[in-house]
């Protein structure tokens, strides 16, 4: 069904919320057809002659015109007043005069912003888009001189215990150049697309499911037929203790009007972070899965470890790839670039205890992937990272915010190796869940 929404600016609401924020968040450690069959991918291409080496960077540039952005839900320090969550906040990290400058927006109307990115409106407006919760909204805010202004584009409850704006994606959906947002939510299952309209946004609810969370929305081509589609991880609620969980991977295609299709039948395991790309260079993109894993409280170990799946556009559901396994079972991040500067991509596995992992594919496509660990002393219960390239030199570098250690931390690669550079350092004592992180335009920042 749709809704349609004008674009009303919103309006802030001062609100408290229960620690049951974390039960259903995450935060829940308390915690059709296809036009034609995928050919088997190819071997992964060999890196053509190495280029020159770059210059080495041992050094960070005083001015990036690249910024980060990090969504966050935070909680005043211990004894410092009842365990209830603060406002919902974005910090800034923006590059400036050889410094990194922190800067910071609050939401009273949410206690988490699941995923702040950039947004280009269809009047060309370069702005910032959120999705928070437990008020289930979905902003655009607009930078102005007197400071950042928000426009709520859809809000809902969405009639279960929790409603929250989970995860968002942009891309266009249906050929025609629109930048249509995807969304993932909790607790009820909803899947949904955001187009712009006319003078608003309608609302599109693709599917939904009750007493289901959606933790991850990905938009890719994994056909390689030109349409794009649109993939989501359900999963039963949330569980605390490492025990079992069904979860599945589905498929939808708007441009062709196709519904739920389950590409990845994960059984009493589940995923709360997929990720769609081109890591073979095959053209066309592949679908990774972390299925997370098990742990046993009788014997305080792993009964099932961490799997990192792959699934081709011809895979069976129930036959993914495993391309690598860690001794973890809880894994929320995967990122995909090219860091060394070989020419070809790598994937960053960012895992609640067992640290941060690159992997790169073996010589087919059903070998094992080669794990190289990045930084052993980096976790966190979300672990968020991204690779970006803020500098615009064309090598790409990788970010990551550790929680356990209150750091956000930056990694290049000379010689081959990652050098950490820390670019914040938390004071404030609150204990802090970043959610994601990403690159903007460093004007957008305050």
């Amino acid at each position: 069904m749709s809704t349609y929404f004008s674009r009303t600016p919103a309006v802030l609401s001062a609100i408290l919320l229960s620690v049951l924020f974390w039960a259903g968040c995450g935060g829940d450690n308390a915690p059709g057809a296809k036009s034609s069959a995928k050919p088997a991918p190819a071997a992964r291409p060999k890196a053509a002659a190495k280029p020159a080496p770059k210059p080495a960077r041992s050094t960070t540039p005083d001015n990036l015109p690249e910024a980060l952005v990090l969504g966050l839900a935070q909680f005043p320090p211990k004894g410092k007043g009842p365990p209830k969550p603060l406002p919902a906040t974005m910090t800034f990290l923006v590059r400036r005069d050889g410094e990194w400058v922190v800067s910071q927006i609050e939401d009273t109307d949410s206690d988490v912003f699941h995923k702040v990115l950039h947004y280009v409106t269809p009047e060309g407006d370069d702005v910032l888009l959120s999705g928070g919760g437990s008020k289930a909204m979905l902003k655009l805010w607009k930078k102005t001189d007197a400071g950042h202004v928000a426009e709520t584009i859809w809000e809902k409850d969405f009639g279960g215990r929790f409603s929250r704006m989970r995860d968002i994606e942009v891309g266009d959906l249906y050929g025609d150049g629109t930048s249509v947002i995807a969304v993932a939510t909790h607790d009820q299952g909803v899947v949904a697309l955001i187009k712009p309209e006319g003078e608003g946004y309608t609302v599109e609810e693709l599917d939904l499911e009750p007493n289901t969370f959606v933790h991850e929305v990905e938009i890719g081509d994994l056909d390689g037929d030109g349409v794009l589609e649109v993939y989501a991880t359900p999963s039963e609620p949330n569980k605390l203790d490492g025990s079992t969980q069904s979860g599945r991977v589905t498929r939808y295609v708007p441009a062709r009007g196709e519904g739920r299709v389950v590409v990845a039948d994960l059984g009493d395991r589940h995923a709360k972070e997929i990720l769609v790309d081109d890591l073979d260079a095959d053209g066309s993109d592949e679908l990774y899965v972390i299925v997370e894993g098990n742990y046993d409280k009788k014997s305080k170990s792993l009964s099932r470890k961490l799997e990192i799946r792959r699934y081709d556009a011809d895979t069976d559901p129930k036959q993914g790839v495993v391309i690598a396994e860690f001794d973890d079972y809880l894994g929320r991040f995967l990122t995909a670039g090219d860091l060394d500067g070989d020419g070809r991509k790598e994937l960053v596995a960012a895992l609640k205890s067992a640290g941060v992992w690159m992997l790169t594919p073996g010589p087919g496509p059903d070998s094992p992937w080669k794990k190289k660990l990045i930084d052993r002393k980096s976790g966190g219960f979300e672990h968020a990272s991204i690779i970006a390239d803020l500098d615009r030199d064309g090598r790409s570098e990788l970010y990551v915010a550790s929680d356990k250690d209150g750091e956000v931390r930056r990694y290049t690669w000379e010689s081959g190796k990652p050098v950490r550079e820390v670019i914040q350092k938390r004071t404030s004592g609150n204990t802090v869940f970043t959610w994601n992180i990403m690159p903007i335009p460093a004007e957008l920042a305050p």
